[in-house]
């Protein structure tokens, strides 16, 4: 079996969009309520608009009021790394796809029971497929 080679920076440039890109590999932030998914409630999942990674089902997607969709639980514990994140004068837990590394958004200790998780996501990372 042939294994994949990673794609370059200029590769990733030239297969996402610019804002893709931008949020994707540069660790950028979509504006707020201004993303695709943010109030959205169409049922099946979500992938990494880079690499097609499986990472949230709409089943764990609620409405938090910050701006960007949130999520309660990802799809596995393979599907997103966590990075501590100092940027912004503050300390925050960034989440990235394991598989491609992009940039997804940050996770944080006030979403719903039973296990108060809130991953805030930026749509453009995101690619849905319904059921």
């Amino acid at each position: 079996m042939e294994e994949k080679q990673p794609i370059t920076e200029d590769g990733w440039q030239k297969k996402l969009s610019e804002e893709e890109f931008r949020v994707l590999r540069l660790k950028g932030t979509e504006r707020p309520n201004s993303g695709k998914y943010n109030i959205y409630d169409q049922k099946g999942s979500y992938y990494c608009a880079g690499c097609g990674e499986k990472l949230f089902d709409s089943n764990s997607k609620f409405e938090s009021g910050c701006g960007w969709p949130s999520f309660s639980e990802r799809i596995s514990s393979d599907s997103i790394e966590y990075i501590e994140d100092k940027s912004l004068g503050m300390i925050r837990t960034e989440v990235v796809c394991t598989q491609c590394k992009g940039h997804l958004g940050h996770v944080f200790n006030d979403g719903p029971p039973p296990n108060g998780i809130r991953y805030c996501i930026n749509s453009v990372s995101l690619r849905f497929e319904s059921e």
